[in-house]
């Protein structure tokens, strides 16, 4: 791989673990629901200007747009309202290390789903390690007995399991431009979360400059751009590499709450870490030189 696409790899994997940290700045003046929002939002909007620009052909069937618009409440609505429910009570970092239990999660959604790929061997053991991780991961709120702090790790955990539910969801979609797939999905997500934000939170009344700059950054950046840019190198670097930024974005999270965020590091969170990534290299296959099909 062209080391140009090693540097793309990287800095996908870098701002992905970047939305954490954006998250926890935004819940200081928006409530979670308005944070969702604002993401899907923004992102639909990024993604249907890049459609205009690049004069893609954005008319589907009305079953197919449908059909669209209810996997994007799958795939972007839920999972990036669990991680700002879940970033109410844990840290950014703790949250992205949850995150990293999405392929482990995948294997096992793709195990049971209606012809899907069976589970092999590395795979359950990778799926395993990441279990222990999230054991891990949860001792020491176990420990203080934050209740609160257990439920958060719950809601969290349920963006992963979206995720893995939608990759197998997916493939019926197969055919149809990815940026286009993209718009249309976002803007499903966006008409399922505006009168639940509008009912929840209410309009925000004043917003710091802070806070419109890191939403700006989460849509524009981070969903839309960050996309469009992922389905861009696809195809160039391979299904396997491609799946790197999932390696990088919990150390990211993590590191960059303690840094700028000034949450804490625990052993347990280095620990866990280190098992929900070890899974991951088992589930990919690099350790033993063996590739997972594409």
């Amino acid at each position: 791989m062209a080391l140009r696409y090693w540097g793309v790899i990287f800095i996908l994997g870098l701002g992905w673990g970047m939305s954490f940290m954006f998250n926890a700045i935004l819940l200081r003046e928006l409530g979670p629901l308005s944070v969702s929002l604002g993401r899907v939002g923004l992102g639909a909007l990024g993604c249907w200007a890049y459609v205009a620009f690049c004069g893609s052909d954005w008319r589907l069937p009305r079953r197919t747009v449908l059909a669209l618009l209810g996997f994007g409440v799958l795939s972007y609505a839920a999972p990036f309202t669990c991680y700002v429910l879940g970033q109410q009570h844990i840290a950014s970092g703790v949250a992205g290390i949850v995150n990293a239990t999405t392929p482990a999660l995948a294997v096992v959604a793709a195990h049971f789903w209606p012809g899907g790929e069976r589970a092999t061997f590395l795979k359950s053991t990778g799926v395993l390690a990441g279990v222990l991780g999230m054991g891990v991961l949860s001792v020491p709120i176990l420990q203080t007995g934050g209740s609160s702090q257990i439920w958060a790790v719950i809601v969290t955990l349920g963006a992963p399991l979206c995720y893995a539910i939608s990759v197998n969801v997916a493939r019926r979609f197969r055919g149809i431009e990815p940026v286009v797939l993209v718009a249309w999905a976002l803007t499903g997500a966006t008409l399922c979360l505006l009168p639940m934000a509008v009912w929840q939170d209410g309009a925000p009344s004043h917003l710091s400059l802070a806070t419109v700059g890191a939403l700006m950054v989460l849509g524009f950046v981070l969903t839309s751009a960050a996309f469009i840019v992922f389905y861009w190198i696809m195809p160039k670097v391979g299904p396997t590499n491609i799946t790197l930024p999932t390696l990088i974005a919990p150390a990211s999270a993590l590191f960059l709450g303690i840094w700028v965020l000034n949450e804490p590091l625990l052993a347990s969170h280095l620990v866990g870490l280190g098992l929900i990534l070890f899974g991951l290299l088992l589930i990919d296959g690099r350790l033993f030189g063996w590739r997972a099909p594409a």
